[in-house]
């Protein structure tokens, strides 16, 4: 994005933050990229036939987005934490139906001995949805315990984005990022295997 494009979708963005809905209508050309880069990110080794489509992920994510209220989003970097937010919600709802309709719902924490690859997202529909409900209650834990590496993991994992972006977005160091990702990774291990 260039400078003048950035100051633009930083006005729109507090502009929307601010109560502006026709805010969000003229940040379309802007973020539609990269939501769906980041549906992509989610997407990556779900099931070709799977009923949730990577143009699907991005509408549902822009209609969940459309309907927030009081967005905390002063720049892109929020918003885009805010769009990664939303979009795992999406996929850990639709992994918790599949779990619930398969199993009849039961402990979502118990997962395989291996735990969840925290560099793919499950397919849809695979044995994995168990594994990827797991890591969002762990993760969700882990939030409690340590926000920040919790956040890392959320904008690394769920978010796709880079050492760099997150070091941004969190205000630290790569290096900082890496030894958070890191630690987080070896805690959300140790808990998924129980």
């Amino acid at each position: 994005m260039k400078q003048g494009q950035t100051v633009e979708f930083t006005t729109l963005i507090k502009a929307w933050a601010g109560g502006d809905r026709t805010a969000l209508d003229r940040l379309t050309p802007f973020i539609y990229t990269e939501l769906r880069r980041l549906s992509r990110h989610y997407m990556h080794g779900e099931n070709p036939t799977s009923t949730l489509q990577t143009t699907a992920l991005v509408h549902e994510a822009w209609l969940r987005l459309a309907d927030v209220k009081d967005a905390a989003c002063e720049d892109r970097t929020h918003f885009f934490t805010l769009c990664a937010s939303i979009m795992r919600r999406i996929l850990i709802d639709a992994a918790r139906r599949r779990c619930a309709a398969r199993r009849g719902g039961g402990d979502h924490r118990q997962s395989t001995v291996a735990g969840p690859d925290l560099d793919s997202i499950p397919a849809n529909g695979s044995e994995h949805s168990r594994d990827f409900v797991a890591l969002d209650d762990a993760l969700t834990e882990l939030a409690q315990i340590d926000p920040r590496k919790a956040k890392v993991i959320e904008l690394r994992f769920f978010g796709g984005l880079s050492v760099e972006e997150t070091g941004e977005i969190l205000g630290i160091s790569s290096q900082s990022v890496m030894r958070d990702w890191r630690l987080a990774r070896s805690w959300l291990m140790r808990e998924l295997r129980g």
